[in-house]
């Protein structure tokens, strides 16, 4: 079979399409994670519904995968990314006028379910055309391709919203969108391992509980609930404490913070060649680790301590993540695209409950109660990763003769 392998132009086009469509899909997600603080004083909300503006577009997110991926299966992998990338971007370009808070919350919803086309569909598409020594390093370039849109729609919101008005930053973010989808759809080769079936949801039912059975599986899902959680809760909440004394730092200067996303450009690609040379379960106990450093370090008052700890944690975020993603599609034998939207309804559900609740933990606790909250995430992932080990081992026993 003609796999894609690294070194080749088709390797070269596959993953620079994919990371557009990463870019467009995150950037487009994250762009009212700087916005909260200046919601919450434009329209006297609290920072918990605050985040609602992120958290109801990523709890409808959660949900849609699980159709999309399904949905995938049987009208093919590239018209679905194509019709969710630009529809994404028309929708960014609708909220520049959105008259009031709850128009915002309805249309980031509407935003929510089809930003669902790009995320499992896109691991899916790797997981089925490249070869298997290099899914590690497209995987982690898709993965940066993510890392860089949320960077890039941060920073453009928060930048515009200081010179001009957050709704000048969503049009200019969505009509960049638009330009990088007309690309997406040249670039990104046709499939050649995929085969459409019939859409028979009762089949697709059997296949997702054949998903959920395997422990392993469930595992690995419970991990992208809880990395997730802490990321989400760590960028939400790190601008409202940014913003009040003694730091008082502006919001041009709060979006800028999130340049450190290009660690997880880095990382992600990074971990995945390690964990091709060292193995998934041990690359994998390292992202976690670094992670906790990271969020401990952010505990202080100092500036640069809480800079270089978000920068620290972000690292092994990104690098953890894009081991957990790329262990889903390599598990899963049948319906990749199904068992990678279990794995991002997880993710996203992580998003939402997590960014949400530790807004409770902000309000009563402030940023001690941020970090215990991320903290006691991080642990549970340790653990999780721990048992995936034990079930792998008996997975292999089973297997040999």
């Amino acid at each position: 079979m003609d796999y894609i392998k690294k070194g080749t132009k088709a390797f070269t086009m596959t993953n620079i399409a994919l990371f557009a469509a990463g870019f467009i899909t995150f950037a487009n997600l994250y762009i009212t994670q700087p916005l909260m603080p200046q919601f919450s004083n434009d329209y006297n909300v609290s920072p918990a519904v605050a985040s609602l503006s992120l958290s109801a577009a990523t709890s409808v997110l959660a949900f849609s995968l699980l159709l999309f991926g399904s949905l995938s299966e049987a009208w093919g992998r590239k018209k679905l990314m194509t019709a969710s990338i630009f529809a994404a971007s028309f929708l960014t370009l609708a909220l520049a006028f959105a008259p009031n808070f709850e128009t915002i919350l309805a249309l980031r919803m509407i935003q929510g379910f089809v930003f669902a086309g790009v995320p499992a569909i896109g691991m899916a598409y790797l997981g089925e055309e490249m070869d298997p020594s290099s899914l590690g390093v497209a995987m982690g370039l898709y993965i940066s391709g993510n890392a860089i849109g949320g960077l890039s729609g941060r920073i453009i919101i928060g930048t515009m919203s200081d010179l001009f008005s957050w709704q000048m930053g969503v049009i200019v973010l969505g009509v960049l969108s638009i330009i990088i989808s007309c690309y997406f759809v040249w670039a990104l080769p046709e499939s050649k391992h995929f085969t459409p079936r019939p859409l028979q949801f009762r089949l697709l039912t059997k296949t997702l509980f054949q998903h959920i059975k395997d422990r392993r599986l469930i595992l690995l899902f419970g991990i992208g609930f809880t990395l997730m959680g802490s990321f989400v809760t760590m960028y939400n909440y790190i601008g409202f404490k940014l913003v009040e004394p003694p730091y008082n730092l502006s919001m041009t200067f709060v979006s800028w913070l999130f340049v450190v996303y290009l660690v997880g450009t880095w990382s992600s690609t990074w971990f995945g060649n390690l964990s091709d040379q060292y193995g998934r379960q041990n690359v994998l106990y390292s992202g976690i680790v670094i992670m906790f450093v990271g969020v401990m370090l952010t505990f202080p008052i100092s500036l640069p301590l809480k800079v270089g700890g978000l920068i620290i944690f972000t690292f092994g975020f990104f690098g953890a993540h894009s081991i957990a993603s790329g262990w889903v599609s390599f598990l899963a034998k049948i319906d990749k695209a199904q068992a990678s939207s279990l794995y991002l309804f997880a993710y996203y559900m992580g998003s939402s409950i997590g960014g949400t609740v530790g807004g409770i933990f902000w309000m009563h606790y402030g940023w001690t109660g941020i970090v215990l909250f991320i903290g006691s995430a991080l642990v549970l992932t340790f653990t999780f990763a721990g048992f995936i080990h034990y079930y792998q081992s008996k997975y292999e026993k089973m297997q040999s003769p």
